[in-house]
């Protein structure tokens, strides 16, 4: 006898909820090795300067962007192809030497599903769980982001993929803004509030957010944005433990399939 087939409204829910969890991410409620971290206190755009030196006579400026909680917006009265795609969780902005002039935008992680077929893709990792012996010691967590690519609009195997690599350190002393560089996009007077609020901090020139690194890796030659975030809310907490779930379904999926 041929086993049973599932209700159409059931596969489809079951399909629905697999593709939601493959390309969200959800800063409030991040759940890994039943450990749970709330990194929402970090939402919003937050913008890192970097100068790569590593070529003897070039030196590129770079601006990266992430808010690991909703797509970075759109800014109004600027050129489209002055900024990265809507969908965009990571984008990198490299310029001319010290000039304005914008060498390209790199769309570094995002989901870009629905027109390209490029997900978000979060992958998470406990960093007391990682294979490298020098996570052991550590405590938080590493977001791998996915979608990226440059020329942005290449097909195929045409063009460089992207990722971002992100670690969340635990430092109990930060919150995780020392040193934040507000986004150029930003309205004048929350720039001006947020540099009110770091006047006096101690921690100012010692950035919570860093850039580690940006360069093509693996034979494949993928753009590689690594970045550390040390802050508070990368600890694991007390009783932050994800209790086991019942195996029944609930009433309201029973309500669903009926």
């Amino acid at each position: 006898m041929p086993a049973p087939r599932l209700p159409r409204t059931l596969s489809a829910l079951l399909a629905l909820t697999s593709l939601v969890s493959a390309v969200t991410l959800d800063c409030a409620d991040i759940v890994v090795d039943k450990q749970r971290f709330d990194l929402s206190p970090l939402k919003g755009p937050h913008s890192v300067h970097w100068l790569d030196d590593s070529s003897p006579s070039i030196t590129s400026n770079y601006t990266f962007t992430i808010d690991i909680c909703a797509p970075l917006q759109r800014t109004k009265g600027v050129d489209k192809e002055e900024e990265c795609p809507h969908g965009t969780r990571v984008c990198g902005i490299e310029r001319d030497g010290d000039g304005p002039k914008i060498v390209r935008v790199i769309p570094i992680a995002g989901n870009y599903e629905h027109d390209y077929g490029r997900p978000l893709d979060p992958k998470i990792t406990r960093l007391k769980d990682s294979d490298s012996h020098a996570d052991a010691s550590k405590e938080g967590l590493r977001i791998e982001l996915h979608g990226g690519k440059w020329p942005f609009e290449e097909k195929g195997n045409k063009g460089h993929q992207q990722r971002a690599l992100v670690e969340f350190i635990c430092d109990a002393e930060r919150d995780g803004l020392e040193g934040d560089e507000p986004d150029k996009r930003e309205k004048e007077e929350q720039a001006e509030a947020l540099e009110r609020r770091d006047e006096g901090d101690k921690k100012k020139k010692d950035k919570s957010l860093k850039v580690i690194s940006y360069k093509f890796e693996g034979d494949n030659k993928v753009g590689v944005l690594r970045m550390e975030w040390r802050t508070r809310y990368a600890c694991e907490k007390a009783g932050s433990a994800v209790p086991a779930k019942s195996t029944g379904w609930g009433f309201f999926t029973w309500f669903i399939i009926m």
